[in-house]
């Protein structure tokens, strides 16, 4: 279990808040749950659009195949532990 509780959209300002629910949506949709880590992130909805963004770029990128990615983000998971 986390140390920091995850970021309740009810408790967040208007932009905060609707950032914070669309994002716990896509990870639901992707996922079947709301992570941990996209949950503690929630906390500062700047770093919450960065990590948007990135992950955006990661998956609309065409210059590697989408199996190669798949595994390196599976080796990289392995390597620093996460489940994830």
């Amino acid at each position: 279990m986390a140390r920091i509780r995850g970021a309740e959209p009810s408790q967040q300002g208007t932009f905060g808040g609707l950032l914070t629910r669309i994002v716990y949506a896509l990870t639901k949709r992707k996922l079947g749950r709301v992570v941990m880590p996209v949950q503690v992130t929630a906390h500062h909805p700047q770093i919450l659009w960065g990590y948007g963004q990135m992950e955006q770029s990661l998956l609309s990128s065409r210059r590697v195949d989408t199996a190669l990615k798949d595994l390196a983000s599976l080796r990289v998971a392995t390597l620093v532990g996460c489940p994830f």
